[in-house]
């Protein structure tokens, strides 16, 4: 079945069962293979995208059900807040083996689209659902803080994330 998809701006036209989740058809008909597979339960968010804004697993999301919305992937991520997320994980080393990073990523950049200043009970509430093997946790959340306090002030230095003023 012929199914047209807009993904990070550019309409796709695939051949996929309707029931193809949106993961495979990302990585294995686009060649977007920035999302990972982690689970194929959506307990992870290895898997996490955008759709019309908001953080989804896309493990478990049929094509079929995504027509008319748009998607944006980490290879797509442009908006002001997704860039400030992607600056704070270089500038703080957040990621070490990398592989639920793209999910992580996705939910911080939707969770700063919401609001700007989350709190440490904001961020946890926010990225719980997403699971790092290697307990990536708290360096997460120093890239969030550090990203919300980039976005809203323009000039954070690293030195303010050593000396702790940012929180664990």
């Amino acid at each position: 079945m012929s199914i047209t998809i807009t993904v990070n701006g550019q309409n796709h036209s695939i051949e996929a069962s309707p029931d193809t989740p949106l993961l495979w058809v990302l990585r294995d008909h686009i060649q977007l293979t920035g999302t990972k597979f982690g689970c194929g339960i959506a307990q992870c968010g290895a898997c996490t995208v955008h759709l019309d804004g908001k953080p989804a697993r896309s493990c478990v999301l049929p094509v079929q059900a995504i027509a008319g919305i748009d998607i944006v992937t980490i290879e797509g991520l442009q908006s002001p807040e997704g860039k400030a997320i992607q600056a704070a994980w270089e500038d703080l080393a957040v990621a070490q083996c990398g592989y639920c990073q793209s999910g992580q990523i996705m939910v911080a950049a939707a969770l700063l689209a919401v609001n700007e200043e989350p709190s440490d009970d904001d961020i946890d509430a926010a990225m719980s659902g997403n699971i790092c093997r290697c307990c990536t946790y708290q360096r997460v959340r120093q890239g969030i803080k550090y990203a919300a306090k980039n976005m809203n002030s323009k000039s954070v230095e690293y030195n303010e994330i050593e000396e702790g003023q940012l929180g664990a």
